[in-house]
């Protein structure tokens, strides 16, 4: 990083709502598996925090988890 990067550390513990709740979200597998054994949140690749509870093939993908999900494959290739 550069001098002129700014990394947001803040922990936000807030349940998120709103248009979120129209997609379905990237998610750790491990964190998805806790959350399903202990209700605990999740957090998506965009930043959403919710516990999960719907059938996310319902959903169109999140543009913005699609977005960095792709950009993460690319620096892996």
């Amino acid at each position: 990083m550069n001098q002129d990067t700014v990394v947001d550390r803040r922990v936000d513990n807030q349940l998120d709502d709103g248009d979120h709740e129209r997609f379905a979200h990237y998610v750790n597998k491990t964190d998805m598996t806790r959350s399903a054994v202990t209700g605990a949140p999740v957090r998506a690749l965009c930043g959403k925090k919710w516990v999960p509870n719907r059938n996310p093939e319902r959903f169109p993908v999140c543009p913005e988890c699609k977005n960095i999900f792709e950009s993460l494959k690319a620096v892996g290739r």
